[in-house]
């Protein structure tokens, strides 16, 4: 007798999409499935062993290079696999959810890559995870333009040896996809957006001169990387293309992966590109990880702790002096501002420091850096332009000089600045405004001038519930208290109402988003991530 056929993906609880039909083939839902079976067991296991690492750093209060991967880091003689030809020359990049307009604005933007996000920039409603490969693939046939409805402005790519190449940002490894389930067990949403996207366009992009290449964020240690790889190789070997063909940049935006960089490109090796530096959500990772670590661990307002702070500088030091040792690209932060359309002195003052930041970074040995704005492309463009010229990177700068030790990376009591009550505020206000939106399917949303996305809020409301559970005095000496959190939330959703109307109010998720910011910020019991109790709520 034959064994049975193995189960098949379930859309479970989702509206049918216009195209769907395109994405959710029966070939790529099989190969999605063959994906669960075969790896979203370690994921388990991976997950688990995050939780025991989360309990002895509280035991502790410290982290150190790993003693048993310490002949990985000894030895020279291993390099990433080189740098295919799409990926050689990064120095701007632009990062962006996948919506239609934001598709065909990234690619046409004058960067020379784009971060298309199914991550942190995009809310994963069914629509977004689903209509996002849609417009990827009909990106890559040519058969995308876009109409504001709004404006009527139309939009429609240029030519192609114009357009920035796509490296895709899957969800983090904690998400799963309700909406798609094996015998009752979701799928987790990494392997959902990598699942779909590698297997309709792995071979597309070949036959265009590129490949399918990845972003991988939220990691946390080199296990973590260890079974992205032997996904890449199964995935490879299961469509029947040339082992090494995919390549991943590793996010290094967890503290714990700052301490295993090395070994993690070490685990990619065969598919590697480099590494990123990711600010935001690397405070939030400290927050988490050290909140009951006492006042030394207590971070100041988020906007004080810029990238010259001695850890933060510590941090993005390791990371150029280790991806260009191993012959890796190094890729720096997020230039997050967004240019007024009615100010021009706030445009003056902020291009001033994205300029100072991405001189910085380029002079600091980066091969390249981030923005979210295509008018920020030119100024970022023209600080690589200037250390690099006609060179494709500077994989050649080793900056031996830099010597971190496992201490630098966490002094955080080098910092002079302390939590401030207007701190507080932007904090809460930030935090607001971003989960409304968010609730209402939107990952990227401009608040006062900043394109912010999920690891905003999720910095955000980790200091509120750090500087309450340190007991934190302000300079208007108010302590950090849960009763003074909720009036400030109470004064902020008010003004909310009195600046939007009523009848804007209502329409919106305004209530939602503010309890919510409360829950995550005041239970004593920590959730790992905001956006698994708002995904509960996500419809």
């Amino acid at each position: 007798m034959s064994a049975p056929a193995p189960s098949t993906l379930a859309i479970v609880d989702a509206e049918p999409l216009p195209r769907q039909e395109e994405v959710l083939t029966d070939a790529a839902l099989a190969f999605v499935a063959e994906l669960h079976r075969q790896f979203t067991p370690r994921r388990n296991e991976l997950l688990a062993r995050r939780t025991e690492r989360r309990a002895e750093i509280a035991r502790t209060s410290t982290l150190d290079f790993l003693p048993e991967t310490a002949a990985v880091r000894a030895d020279d003689s291993w390099k990433v696999a080189p740098a295919p030809a799409a990926l050689n020359d990064r120095r701007v990049e632009i990062t962006g959810p996948t919506d239609r307009k934001m598709t065909i604005n990234a690619l046409n933007s004058g960067a020379r890559i784009w971060l298309a996000d199914f991550e942190d920039a995009s809310a994963p409603t069914w629509e977004n995870v689903i209509l996002g490969q849609l417009n990827l693939t009909d990106a890559y046939e040519r058969r995308i333009d876009f109409t504001d409805p709004t404006s009527g402005k139309s939009y429609a790519l240029k030519p192609a040896d114009e357009l920035a190449t796509v490296v895709t940002r899957p969800r983090g490894w904690h998400l799963d996809e309700r909406h798609l389930q094996l015998d009752g067990t979701p799928v987790p949403g990494a392997l959902v957006d990598f699942g779909l996207y590698f297997f309709h366009n792995a071979q597309r992009l070949i036959d265009l001169g590129k490949g399918p290449y990845f972003y991988l964020p939220k990691t946390e240690s080199h296990l973590e990387a260890r079974l992205w790889n032997d996904i890449f190789v199964f995935a490879q070997e299961y469509v029947g293309i040339p082992q090494g063909t995919v390549r991943a940049t590793v996010l290094i935006e967890t503290i714990t992966a700052a301490y295993e960089m090395e070994e993690i490109l070490y685990e990619l090796r065969d598919h590697a590109s480099g590494l990123n530096a990711g600010r935001w959500d690397y405070l939030f990772s400290i927050v988490k990880n050290f909140r009951d670590g006492g006042a030394k661990f207590v971070l100041p307002d988020r906007n004080a702790v810029t990238m010259t702070a001695p850890f933060m500088r510590a941090y993005t030091e390791l990371l150029v002096r280790t991806c260009h040792k191993r012959g890796a690209h190094a890729i720096g932060g997020m230039a997050a501002f967004i240019p007024s359309r009615r100010d021009a002195e706030v445009n003056k003052v902020a291009f001033e420091k994205v300029k100072a930041d991405k001189d910085r970074e380029a002079n600091d040995g980066f091969d390249g850096s981030w923005v979210a704005h295509p008018d920020l492309v030119p100024i970022a463009l023209a600080s690589f332009d200037a250390v690099l010229g006609e060179k494709p990177n500077q994989k050649d700068r080793l900056r031996e000089d830099v010597s971190v030790a496992a201490g630098d990376l966490i002094a955080i009591d080098t910092l002079d600045a302390k939590p401030t009550y207007e701190g507080l505020r932007n904090a809460v206000a930030v935090g607001i405004r971003y989960i409304e939106a968010w609730l209402r399917g939107l990952g990227a949303v401009a608040i006062f001038n900043l394109m912010e996305d999920a690891a905003t809020a999720e910095i955000s409301r980790s200091q509120i519930w750090q500087w309450i559970n340190a007991d934190v005095v302000f300079e208007n000496g108010e302590h950090a208290t849960a009763d003074l959190a909720r009036k400030v939330a109470a004064e902020e959703l008010a003004a909310i109402r009195e600046e939007i109307g009523e009848e804007t109010f209502t329409a919106g998720k305004w209530q939602q988003a503010h309890d919510l910011l409360l829950q995550v910020s005041l239970d004593q019991d920590y959730a790992d991530f905001l956006t698994l109790p708002a995904y509960e709520q996500l419809r």
